[in-house]
């Protein structure tokens, strides 16, 4: 076998794709400059010396966490209140995502048995509920928030009816797909023997599917809570409100600290769904 010999790079040129490499680079500044035109982002700004004397303050006031007792029992609350939000929205989103998951899956269809084909009455119900849950979960629960404080007016109402109408059409697609996967053949007997939709649930394929439904469950339940702290920021109560209030005021400690007990809620909704998670598993 013959040795072929390495061709020497120039050495004015050590990298031969140096061309198409700037090339490269100059067509997507092009593409770029658009975009950063249209967000109006202008990085100078940022070393304005207004702006760095307002950042040097709040930052200063940032490493000092506020930790005088009242300050303290108020962030506690709207802690409190921040879980509370959470779980009644998802309570919620459950009480509507549990019918539409009984409708838009097929396999605890009742029309289907014998034939194997789907009426076309139960059809177009069913195609009209994925839309409704598909209408759902395309607007972020944010946007239902600002709108249910126009409504409402400012306060955790918001926030609850946000959760529940985005987490519901969430809920129902994921359930209706996990239960599509599972092992169908205890619910199709069930329904072939004169079983009810909701008894071929519960003891067909519910049982089949309950560690990976409680799974999703909880998981939502942890986006839920940083989804109500977000949703604060528009009025809609909790801890985030109180953290849009300190932030207005650049009262750096009072934020420092909320994030601080944001970071430690969130946590333990991570434990409690590892807890959960385990003892199904």
């Amino acid at each position: 076998m013959h040795n072929v010999p390495a061709v020497p790079l120039s050495p004015h040129h050590p990298d031969p794709a140096w061309r198409q490499r700037l090339a490269a680079i100059a067509v997507g500044i092009v593409l770029l400059w658009p975009l950063v035109v249209a967000t109006e982002f202008y990085p100078w700004t940022l070393f304005d010396l207004q702006s760095l004397q307002a950042t040097w303050r709040f930052l200063s006031d940032f490493l000092k966490p506020a930790h005088d007792a009242e300050f303290l029992a108020m962030v506690a609350r709207e802690a409190w209140k921040t879980v509370a939000i959470a779980t009644c929205g998802l309570t919620l989103a459950l009480l509507g995502a549990i019918p539409a998951t009984l409708i838009v899956t097929e396999r605890l269809s009742i029309s289907r048995i014998g034939t194997g084909r789907i009426a076309a009455f139960p059809r177009a119900a069913r195609q009209l509920v994925r839309w409704l849950l598909v209408l759902l979960r395309s607007v972020p629960e944010l946007v239902w928030a600002l709108l249910f404080v126009r409504i409402f007016s400012l306060g955790p109402t918001a926030g609850v009816l946000a959760i529940a109408l985005t987490y519901a059409g969430m809920l129902g697609k994921v359930y209706a797909e996990i239960l599509e996967s599972t092992d169908h053949h205890a619910s199709e007997v069930l329904l072939q023997n004169g079983s009810g939709r909701l008894a071929a649930l519960l003891y067909g394929a519910l049982p089949e599917a309950a560690s990976e439904l409680v799974s999703y469950t909880v998981y939502r339940w942890e986006c839920a809570i940083r989804g109500s702290v977000i949703m604060g920021f528009v009025g809609a109560g909790g801890l985030g409100q109180r953290m849009d209030e300190s932030t207005k005021m650049l009262a750096g400690g009072e934020v420092a600290t909320m994030l601080i007990v944001f970071v430690l809620l969130v946590a333990a909704a991570d434990l409690v769904s590892k807890f959960l998670r385990r003892r199904l598993g």
